[in-house]
């Protein structure tokens, strides 16, 4: 069928295929698509499959041949993939475009055909200089306080809450019904709220009234008077507002003391505070471990991004923008439908949040193309005992057939997973000389 094919490397990581497909094969493939249609065919004058070949020729020759050379041509295209190297196969995504269709029909008896067609395809990419750099990160330590800190947390969440009799502070929990009056000192009822609990301090009320309550007892009422900022953000920006407040109900967090008891009270492993303070400080230490192990090997895939020409397809990009809208929606918890309405009300679209979102999907898949090109530069040997036993649980409900395929990937999945590491071990990642404390660092 295929008398001759080629390939170019086009621009945007596109390649062009060009085949020639020979007469004989196109005439083949026309007959055939002819017969198909006199058993099928009913025509005027004719019983259904009885009408002769000249007949439906003379009528729908012209459309039968360019249904069959279409077809043809298709099909021609998946036994040259099969012949290519998977560097110059389509991506999964990509559909391939035919050029000059207009120059191709009407397609004549008896002539080879020629036809290019243009798709995407993996970008090769030439990584260099991922070994033996010097980048330079945030030196983090964690203090005393950064400990305390969190064993307040602890604190807290161990705290025994009781009916406080005395007048409400800092760090109390206040019951309160609520309502807005008007300008007549008439009662807004659609404002009216009851039994509304919240911790003084936390700013975690529509009104912000935490100080305007401070020093209130249980069943103490009174009318708040505020005016609010041009700088509030909402409803309340710039307005004032009567409200009547009445306390319904005192409670206080009565804090654990920091003594043995409590740290056992926190696990029981822990026989001492000491045991506490150090179980404390190394889980600390590891979470400023694992963060900066994401700031090393992010700091140093953007100086390779920077300094490796990538020229991303646009199947690729659009792609992973659809896998990141989808995965928008699953976390926002709404259908498409109700999302796009949602965002068309605070001014915006699928489309408009997509753009935004294209510079960020395009470093991280050129990210990712630089470590699949590290994974095949290295090579890496993987553990043959980890990758049978892997092959062992994960392949054995997979057909005998295409056990082999699965095994290739997989081994392919472990080469990659290797990565990282060796670039953190590969390339120094030097401490800046000004040192943050751990709250510092995560900006608590």
């Amino acid at each position: 069928m295929i008398v001759k094919q080629s390939t170019e490397a086009l621009e945007n990581s596109q390649l062009a295929l060009t085949i020639t497909v020979d007469s004989k094969s196109i005439e083949e493939a026309y007959q055939e698509r002819l017969k198909k249609y006199q058993k099928e065919l009913t025509l005027p004058g004719f019983r259904k499959g009885k009408a002769p070949v000249s007949v439906l020729e003379n009528k729908y020759g012209d459309s039968i041949r360019e249904e069959s050379t279409f077809a043809l041509l298709e099909s021609s295209l998946e036994e040259a993939y099969k012949t290519m190297d998977d560097k110059e196969k389509p991506l999964p995504y990509s559909t391939p475009v035919l050029q000059d269709e207009e120059k191709l029909i009407p397609f004549k008896k008896d002539e080879d055909i020629t036809f290019t067609v243009h798709y995407d395809v993996r970008p090769q990419v030439n990584v260099e200089n991922y070994k033996g750099r010097e980048i330079e990160v945030d030196g983090v330590t964690v203090e005393e306080s950064d400990v305390d800190a969190e064993i307040n947390k602890l604190r807290e969440q161990n705290a025994i809450v009781r009916t406080k009799d005395g007048a409400l502070e800092k760090g109390d929990i206040a019951t309160i019904d609520y309502v807005e009056l008007d300008g007549d000192g008439n009662e807004v009822a659609s404002t009216e709220r009851k039994g509304f609990t919240f911790t003084l301090g936390s700013g975690y009320n529509y009104y912000m009234i935490d100080e305007d309550i401070t020093g209130m007892k249980k069943d103490e009422e009174k009318v708040i008077e505020k005016t609010y900022s041009e700088d509030v953000t909402g409803p309340l920006k710039g307005k004032s507002v009567k409200l009547k407040v009445k306390v319904n109900e005192v409670k206080m967090r009565e804090l654990p003391e920091l003594d043995d008891d409590f740290a056992q009270d926190v696990k029981e492993e822990y026989k001492s505070m000491a045991d506490l303070r150090n179980a404390t400080r190394a889980k600390l230490e590891k979470e400023v471990e694992d963060a900066l192990k994401e700031i090393k090997i992010t700091s140093l895939m953007n100086k390779l991004v920077e300094e490796t020409a990538i020229a991303v397809p646009a199947s690729m990009l659009n792609a992973q923008l659809e896998q990141n809208w989808r995965q928008f929606m699953q976390q926002s918890g709404l259908d498409e439908k109700t999302l796009t309405k949602f965002m068309q009300m605070q001014g915006e679209s699928k489309e408009s949040i997509i753009e935004q979102w294209k510079p960020a999907a395009e470093n991280e898949l050129k990210q990712q193309l630089i470590l699949d090109a590290i994974k095949d530069k290295e090579n890496f040997e993987v553990n043959g005992e980890e990758f049978n036993k892997r092959c062992e649980e994960e392949l054995k409900n997979v057909p005998e057939e295409s056990k082999d395929f699965y095994k290739d990937m997989l081994k392919d999945d472990m080469q990659f997973a290797m990565v990282v590491p060796f670039l953190l071990e590969n390339n120094t990642f030097k401490s800046s000389e000004t040192k943050k404390t751990y709250k510092e660092f995560f900006n608590k």
